[in-house]
């Protein structure tokens, strides 16, 4: 289910690459890279309705009924790619929506029902979203090139709903949630380390998609290199993402999880201003 949830995000970029050079050459860089921007938000902001419904409903519906708006709204988009604010309401807004039904319980069930290999349980369900990079962000380039931005929003949008409709049937809640009497606590908001985790998590996802987005286009602007070579670069962040997210839930277990979290944090920091910024090569990129 992140596979297409989260890696449909991770993809974007195949799209702003050739929205930005071919089909909207006029539009600002940063007004379609708000396409990306809103699905990832979009999906996060909804977390919270999203677990509440989960606790009302069964999590089978709620993830189903998310593989239905995320299909559809690709497909009504691959109608709309011709003008982009109606690409952001569809391919932006809409999908964040569906991809929030699915992002949270998926990410939440492995907690059920796993004690003892639990980081790693979780670590293998995220590492989906790297997983659906991977392969997403070549298949899209190619059915860019091939068919055009049309048929790629609606090819993406037949296998999302298909795909995320037969796993939806393997979704089970091992623990009755109670309903709470709250619909949103906010006594979380007195405490210092729930602060400063949010806060850190804000600054953090800030830039997390500026590489995924933009490099593209950067490598065929700036380096002069070919459209291949900037899908490759997404597709190495993928598969590099994959590998982290199952290993850091392994090292948490011995550095813990905020230690492990600011090590991460600090790498991620140095690999931008330090390794990416003073080059100019595509081998150093």
């Amino acid at each position: 289910m992140l596979m297409f949830s989260m890696g449909c995000v991770n993809s974007y970029g195949s799209y702003q690459t050739f929205y930005h050079l071919h089909q909207f050459p006029h539009e600002p860089t940063s007004t379609l890279a708000w396409i990306g921007t809103l699905q990832f938000a979009v999906m996060n902001l909804f977390g919270i309705p999203s677990g509440i419904l989960c606790e009302r409903f069964d999590s089978r519906l709620v993830t189903f009924v998310g593989g239905l708006i995320m299909g559809l709204a690709l497909i009504v988009a691959s109608f709309c790619d011709t003008h982009v604010w109606k690409l952001l309401i569809t391919q932006g807004f809409v999908f964040g929506v569906g991809a929030s039904l699915v992002f949270i319980p998926a990410v939440s069930m492995p907690a059920q029902w796993f004690t003892g290999n639990r980081a790693l349980a979780v670590g293998i369900v995220v590492a989906g979203s790297g997983i659906g990079g991977l392969w997403l962000t070549p298949a899209t380039d190619h059915m860019i090139s091939g068919l055009g931005t049309a048929w790629a929003l609606r090819i993406t949008g037949i296998i999302v709903f298909a795909v995320n409709s037969v796993a939806s049937l393997f979704m089970r809640n091992r623990l009755v949630v109670q309903r709470r009497e709250k619909i949103v606590d906010l006594s979380v908001l007195k405490d210092w380390r729930f602060l400063f985790i949010f806060g850190g998590g804000i600054c953090g996802t800030t830039a997390y998609f500026t590489p995924l987005f933009l490099l593209p286009s950067f490598a065929i602007e700036v380096l002069g290199k070919s459209n291949s070579f900037g899908t490759n670069l997404i597709t190495i962040i993928n598969a590099a993402s994959t590998v982290g997210r199952v290993g850091t839930g392994q090292v948490a277990k011995s550095l813990g999880n905020i230690n492990t979290l600011s090590l991460c944090t600090l790498l991620a920091s140095l690999s931008v201003l330090v390794l990416w910024l003073p080059f100019e090569t595509g081998g150093t990129v």
